[in-house]
């Protein structure tokens, strides 16, 4: 669907373009953009490979599996149904570890690795559960102590200090994340948890 609004916003800019007499300029402007989305992709990359290959390295020294077991317990609260699935939990704090760094992109592929591994114990395959719902809102909502992206987006444009924001960024992701979380859990208790604990308790 994405693909099908980009294709008719080029075709609109296009078709404007040319009943205006501006086609040309509009024809500029695509090329000029093409451009410095491709510089900007290129400036991007070094720090996206930085924290990634850092990750890499965090996971295949074992590092992340002692991270995971010492943030079990509090996994525990927040995903009481995937506690024993330990590819699960390691994605999920590698998961939340990128974006506590600002690694969206980086953080993408974790996310649908932790998904997949929770899906395996999904007894209702073409349904959420509770713990999918939980870290799809920590996914998105997502703690960032550093806001790695937009501190080098704000670099790249020229801003004098692109890191001025960083606080604020620690304010909004903070209680976003408390009041996601909250909403979540309230929600649980509704219909959804009342579903969770009948399959449980006929398969207990």
């Amino acid at each position: 669907m994405l693909n099908y609004i980009w294709v008719a916003m080029l075709l609109t800019g296009f078709i404007v373009g040319a009943l205006n007499g501006r086609l040309d300029e509009v024809t500029q402007a695509a090329f000029s953009s093409a451009a410095g989305a491709v510089e900007l992709s290129i400036g991007l990359l070094g720090i996206m490979c930085l924290w990634t290959g850092m990750m890499n390295i965090v996971k295949k020294s074992g590092l992340m599996d002692i991270i995971a077991k010492i943030f079990k317990p509090f996994l525990k609260l927040l995903f009481p149904r995937t506690a024993k699935n330990n590819d699960a939990l390691s994605a999920i704090v590698m998961n939340i570890a990128a974006n506590f760094l600002g690694l969206g992109n980086a953080a993408t592929p974790l996310g649908i690795k932790a998904m997949k591994e929770m899906q395996k114990t999904n007894p209702y395959p073409d349904t959420a559960t509770d713990d999918m719902c939980m870290f799809m809102v920590l996914n998105t909502a997502a703690i960032q102590l550093i806001p790695t992206t937009i501190i080098a987006l704000r670099s790249r444009y020229g801003a004098a200090v692109p890191s001025d924001i960083t606080v604020c960024i620690w304010i909004v992701s903070i209680f976003s994340t408390i009041v996601d979380v909250l909403l979540v859990i309230f929600f649980h208790k509704g219909k959804a948890g009342r579903v969770w604990k009948a399959w449980e308790s006929e398969n207990v």
